[in-house]
């Protein structure tokens, strides 16, 4: 039988947030959380969310380019440089 992507859920310490999703969506996210409980453990959809979107971050190439780029230290500016003259510039 081929398992869910998601896999048993880790215990992790939460935080509430509210949102609201479209019927069709919370539709499939209850069937997702029956088929889920029914091969790991019951649980709520709800506590679901919270460990897809996680997953969604983590598999979003886009994303962790990005943030990657962003962690990265800045080369230092040096603000005492001479700035460069321009060709037609007198001395």
């Amino acid at each position: 039988m081929t398992q869910l992507k998601l896999g048993p859920l880790p215990k992790a310490g939460m935080t509430r947030v509210t949102i609201a999703l479209p019927d069709p969506l919370k539709e499939e996210l209850d069937l997702y959380a029956a088929e889920h409980s029914r091969l790991y453990e019951p649980v709520e959809a709800a506590t679901l969310i919270p460990h897809m979107l996680e997953s969604f971050l983590r598999s979003d190439r886009g994303w962790r380019s990005r943030k990657a780029k962003a962690a990265r230290p800045q080369p230092a500016v040096n603000t005492n440089a001479i700035p460069p003259r321009n060709a037609g510039e007198l001395t």
